[in-house]
């Protein structure tokens, strides 16, 4: 074996990473702007809640009550968002390599479950409310769900100024979103009621709020999954990186064993195999495909390695799992 081959058993060297120091880190950042957007929304949100719960009693007013609860539903998801980034900063060890990002995806997911959790109330609350009308104070009514639509608006802007590719980020939006309409149904259900005094009009609107929510959250899980089952992202097809990596890079006879998973929300990792032509050098490859995939599909982190056996090998990964 040449020295090259030898050194080239080691070359599924990182973009991005120097390993000379000794310590390598694979967690990625967490924007602290993200943790602050949400951790100002949770306490605006959890505090009107307060307040909404104790209007909609003073009122007798089930919707205000209804949505109190639905704004509590927000208040858990921002603060999971919050600890989600807060478990993200921490470093990677020996035992988590990647760090703890992986912990707002699985955050999005409990949100996207608390959300069909959520539409399954308001379709039951909906139904209730249809054969067992309650009498509505609709003055009061009025004033708290206008604040409420305020406090909504100002929370989802405030949310607007973090990442909104972020998972949780858009699992807080779609929250927060929610509650938004809910605030918009209790106002226009609150002035049915107070001009023609019919009630029937707050579970309707509850139940064509709960579908948007539905369709909201639906996203939301799908997304989620994707990256807990490390799916490839939606934006990469892995015989168009093959075809793209083989045409810009030269040298290079073949590319097999194409993963691309997402660690986090927007943090893509590669792992890949290349065979090379007589007289290619490994290392200048190496690089060149590393940077063809940071530039072409923004993967950071890639691993690649040399097929020097220069025919394709069975991927384990492709083979069913064995179970005794």
């Amino acid at each position: 074996m040449t020295s090259n081959q030898s050194d080239a058993n080691h070359s599924h060297d990182h973009a991005g990473h120097h390993h000379g120091d000794g310590h390598h880190s694979h967690a990625p950042q967490v924007g602290e702007n993200n943790e602050r957007v949400v951790l100002a929304g949770f306490a605006l949100t959890a505090g009107f809640m307060v307040a909404e719960l104790i209007g909609g009693i003073l009122s007798g007013s089930l919707a205000l009550v209804a949505d109190a609860g639905h704004m509590l539903t927000d208040a858990a998801a921002l603060a999971l968002a919050w600890a989600g980034f807060r478990f993200g900063r921490k470093l990677s060890d020996s035992k988590r390599t990647f760090g703890y990002m992986r912990f707002e995806v699985l955050a999005g997911f409990v949100n996207a479950i608390t959300l069909f959790a959520l539409v399954v109330w308001i379709t039951y609350e909906a139904i209730q409310r249809l054969f067992m009308p309650h009498p509505v104070l609709a003055g009061p009514m009025m004033v708290v769900a206008v604040l409420g639509l305020v406090v909504n608006i100002v929370v989802f802007f405030m949310l607007r100024q973090g990442d909104t590719n972020h998972v949780n980020i858009r699992g807080a939006l779609l929250h927060v979103l929610g509650d938004l309409l809910g605030s918009v149904a209790a106002i226009v259900a609150a002035a049915v009621i107070y001009f023609t005094g019919w009630t029937p009009i707050d579970p309707i609107l509850s139940v064509l709020l709960s579908v948007l929510i539905l369709r909201a959250a639906w996203a939301l899980l799908r997304n989620a999954v994707q990256i807990l089952m490390e799916g490839t992202p939606g934006n990469i097809e892995i015989d168009a990186l093959r075809a793209h990596v083989l045409e810009t890079v030269q040298d290079i006879e073949d590319v097999s064993h194409v993963h691309v998973w997402s660690i986090t929300s927007g943090k893509p990792a590669a792992t890949l195999e290349v065979s090379l032509k007589p007289g290619a050098d490994y290392r200048t490859i190496s690089e060149r495909v590393k940077k063809t995939l940071a530039q072409r599909y923004d993967i950071g982190h890639a691993t690649v390695e040399i097929n020097w056996a220069n025919h394709p090998k069975d991927c384990p990964l492709a083979e069913p799992a064995h179970h005794d």
